[in-house]
């Protein structure tokens, strides 16, 4: 069982890593602009990582393991926030402006929150997953179609817009449904789907208010304790 899980947990460090390396590379050679490889990296890196847990075994070890692969990429995030460790593909892929040490505030508290939500929650509830997913889905499409279609802004935030807090919202839904709907399929969680759908939608829309509080690099934070707490509420 020790074995499967360790197996479980470098498969899902290379999947994860293998994510990061290509968007890192994409950016590095001028093929995606920093600011959307950043968020393609923030949208796809927590779905690739939770579906990697139906991986594992319901061992009482198995989400510290899980939680390794989080715990390893962030310390390497920090090391290159530092200066310790040189990355110039990732500083590129990760940072709005190329200064390394901007990782040491989003994509540093983003890996910071995976190791917290897999420990605490893992596969006993969706709570954590959902959080994980409104975090990953929705603040990282918010971002992309607010700067791309993002002309009408918020009245009580000059930089975000009405269409950036729709995706936040239609992108953590999805992303939240999406994933809940194959940890049903897998036996991990009761259905029916339908049962989940009011539930998500009333967090998603939470966490899209608190996403377009006009906050810098601490919306990984706000907006995953949110839905963490709604869904304790809630789910």
């Amino acid at each position: 069982m020790l074995n499967n899980n360790v197996i479980a947990a470098i498969i899902t460090l290379f999947a994860a890593l293998a994510w990061l390396r290509i968007n890192d590379f994409a950016a590095h050679r001028g093929w995606i602009r920093s600011q959307v490889s950043r968020k393609i990296i923030h949208m796809g890196t927590g779905p690739i990582f939770v579906l990697c847990w139906l991986l594992f075994t319901d061992a009482p070890n198995a989400r510290y393991l899980a939680a390794l692969v989080p715990l390893l990429i962030t310390v390497q995030f920090a090391l290159v926030g530092l200066g310790v460790l040189k990355d110039d593909a990732a500083v590129q892929a990760m940072s709005r402006t190329g200064n390394p040490r901007e990782i040491l505030r989003g994509p540093l508290f983003y890996g910071l929150v995976f190791v917290v939500v897999t420990v605490f929650y893992w596969k006993d509830s969706p709570i954590g997953i959902v959080a994980l997913m409104l975090m990953c889905g929705g603040d990282g499409l918010a971002d992309i179609v607010g700067r791309r279609w993002g002309t009408q802004k918020l009245p009580w935030a000059k930089d975000k817009s009405w269409i950036g807090s729709l995706g936040m919202l239609a992108g953590g839904w999805l992303f939240s449904i999406a994933i809940v709907y194959v940890f049903i399929i897998a036996g991990e969680f009761p259905g029916p789907l339908s049962a989940y759908i009011l539930p998500l939608s009333v967090i998603a829309l939470a966490d899209a208010l608190v996403e377009s509080i006009p906050i810098r690099d601490i919306d990984n934070i706000t907006v995953t304790a949110t839905a963490i707490a709604l869904g304790h509420w809630l789910l």
